[in-house]
């Protein structure tokens, strides 16, 4: 199958490094779309087009970014990013959710947003999250992490698809360039949930970070050809 990526883009820095971790997953075979969440309507109809317009160029730039011009762009209306996200993850059958981290997180860190938080809680879709500046760094993933979870597969046999589409290792020697992290037993089959010894993994990462679902793991077919 091939794993469909969503990733969640406003045009800031730190979104920006969503999408160069989307162009990872991008050359391991995913499909990869873009998703702005707009959180109300316009005034008045003059003013919606003009948002509407923008919300589309600022989705164009992003896939100029992700080195796809033809990437699927969703423009999403509600309230809260996480439950825009959410229900776009679930209408779409979407596997993986990338975010940035937060605003002024140090280079080369990992620290989830708050909507990123709350998908982490139960959430329909593994989570990636960049570390800020990951869009700054033109190197592969060569090396993966897993952080599993007890009695469930599923972080490893993730690692392992990936690493063989990237012509990565699995390794837990030293740090590794993308870290993906198991779902606690108490998890709904499908959803994500970690514990507090896996959210401060994801704080002291230093790398990538994907969270996988409870007995869910993700699964690749081969990679893009260029």
């Amino acid at each position: 199958m091939t794993p469909k990526v969503i990733v969640s883009y406003d045009d800031t820095p730190n979104d920006q490094d969503a999408v160069a971790l989307g162009r990872r997953f991008r050359e391991a075979g995913a499909e990869v779309s873009l998703a702005y969440v707009r959180h109300s309507l316009a005034g008045d109809a003059d003013l919606e087009i003009r948002e509407e317009l923008a919300a589309r160029a600022l989705l164009g730039h992003g896939a100029h970014l992700l080195g796809d011009p033809t990437a699927e762009r969703h423009i999403v209306l509600n309230a809260s990013t996480a439950d825009g996200l959410r229900e776009l993850a679930e209408r779409e059958g979407a596997d993986i959710i990338v975010f940035g981290s937060e605003y002024r997180t140090a280079p080369g860190t990992v620290s989830p947003l708050t909507s990123t938080k709350r998908l982490l809680d139960g959430g329909p879709a593994a989570v990636a999250i960049a570390p800020a500046g990951f869009r700054e760094l033109d190197r592969g993933i060569k090396t993966i992490g897993v952080y599993p979870s007890p009695d469930d597969t599923s972080a490893g046999d993730t690692a392992r698809a990936l690493a063989e589409s990237w012509g990565a290792e699995v390794s837990m020697d030293g740090r590794p360039d993308l870290l993906v992290i198991g779902s606690r037993p108490e998890a709904q089959r499908g959803h994500v949930l970690l514990t507090a010894l896996a959210e401060y993994a994801i704080d002291t990462a230093g790398s990538p970070v994907l969270v996988v679902p409870r007995d869910e793991a993700i699964e690749i077919v081969s990679p893009v050809t260029a």
